[in-house]
């Protein structure tokens, strides 16, 4: 049975008043062009208004479609050209690709799913970078607009490095679903206050909670945006850990320089015994440490400390938990440790935070965990030409929108 242009339209997706009349192939180059044309150009409207206008000419263009086999195959047309009595001449739309674009929606739809597989290897379709960052970046701007304005009760907040000399981008993200929900360049308050300003009132009041670590330009945002943030903002327990392990280091440093003038090595190699917990030391490292905890050392007592944090996070009442880490602050404070009694009054500022986080059961694990897949993002793509594009990487790939054409939004999985 021979197949007419009819079913020739229908396989590529050509629809009314648009039909294939042509078909010309260049076996040098392995490439076949459907030559379009409209059959009805009585309807033609200007892409501003939408008011039907009549040609004014017409100027050959070219879409890159999707393989036939192994050649390559493009769109062409003359494209006409209406005139608008409000807008002047304009060229009209397609209805299988974007006005920018110079590739279809369904080749557009399968070069979305090479890069979710492997950013790099998309180049294996003949596309330039500039191209596939059109791609990524009308994908990511119909991701956005179909956003559903919905609540997110937790989130995080965190900041990224994206190039050296401390250039940082600011990440809001959903502690739920473990989605970015915002990319902002910078680390400052108004880099996060944009995104306070995107959201609507009911949306700010309907967060619970919001997992940061001690920045002060976060915090001083949150409680200007955030109805009752003071009992919102959690400082969770990897800040106040990291802080405090620092400040046992610290001590074990200037220790160590004390004794190594004694021709002592009792803390020579013992950084990281100090520093890990005691279910993930080996037996011969558990040994080892438990005769460093024995001697009469400064790094011991620091040590001792940190160990009784540690355990200040599992209490399910305010009033409690206040008094137990008010214990743990008159000790630090006492402790004639000066790494130590610093770190105590940062914990001592921020004891309303901590109070938080231990009631709300909130961490800013998942924050710390996407900056982990950003960081994969920026090493599969092997670095980014500046932040903007960094940033809409980062909506691409961990933003969990809904990145394709309209036109190939129902396609079965298995065929994208």
């Amino acid at each position: 049975m021979s197949v007419g242009f009819k079913e020739i339209n229908a396989v590529y997706g050509i629809v009314s008043p648009w039909q294939i009349w042509k078909i010309t192939t260049d076996t040098t180059a392995n490439e076949v062009f459907l030559h379009v044309c409209c059959g009805d150009e009585t309807g033609l409207r200007c892409p501003m208004c939408e008011r039907v206008c009549p040609v004014y000419d017409r100027r050959a263009r070219k879409w890159r479609h999707l393989d036939t086999g192994t050649y390559r195959t493009y769109l062409v047309t003359d494209l006409p050209r209406v005139t608008c009595l409000d807008h002047g001449v304009r060229t009209i739309r397609v209805p299988w690709a974007d006005r920018s674009a110079r590739i279809t929606y369904e080749f557009e739809g399968m070069v979305i799913d090479w890069l979710q597989e492997a950013s790099i290897s998309a180049r294996l379709l003949g596309l330039s970078w500039t191209a596939i960052d059109g791609v990524m970046q009308r994908a990511v701007q119909r991701g956005l607009a179909r956003r559903s304005t919905g609540s997110f009760p937790r989130i995080g907040v965190d900041e990224t490095t994206y190039k050296k000399g401390h250039k940082y981008i600011t990440v809001v993200s959903d502690s739920v679903t473990g989605t970015v929900l915002y990319v902002g360049q910078g680390r400052s308050k108004e880099s996060l206050k944009r995104w306070y300003d995107e959201c609507s009132p009911d949306q700010l009041e309907q967060i619970e909670s919001v997992s940061m670590d001690m920045w002060p330009a976060y915090i001083h945002t949150t409680k200007d945006c955030i109805p009752g943030a003071d009992e919102k903002i959690a400082f969770d327990w990897f800040h106040v850990a990291k802080k405090i392990g620092e400040a046992v280091d610290q001590v074990r440093r200037q220790e160590n320089r004390e004794l190594r003038k004694n021709d002592r090595d009792d803390l020579v190699g013992t950084k990281y015994d100090w520093l890990t917990n005691k279910e993930n030391m080996s037996l011969r490292q558990k040994r080892r440490f438990k005769q460093l905890q024995t001697r009469s050392l400064k790094t011991a007592r620091a040590w001792a400390i940190k160990e009784l944090s540690q355990k200040l996070w599992q209490y399910k009442s305010r009033t409690w938990a206040r008094k137990r880490w008010k214990q743990w602050l008159s000790w630090a404070m006492r402790c004639r440790l000066e790494p130590m009694k610093k770190v105590a009054k940062t914990v001592k500022e921020h004891l309303w935070g901590i109070i938080n986080a231990i009631l709300l059961k909130v961490s800013n694990g998942p924050a710390e965990s996407m900056n982990s897949r950003i960081k994969t993002v920026k090493i599969r793509s092997r670095g980014f030409r500046n932040v903007d594009r960094l940033i809409n990487a980062v909506y691409f790939y961990l933003g969990g929108l809904d990145l394709y054409p309209e036109r190939v939004q129902n396609r079965p999985r298995s065929l994208k």
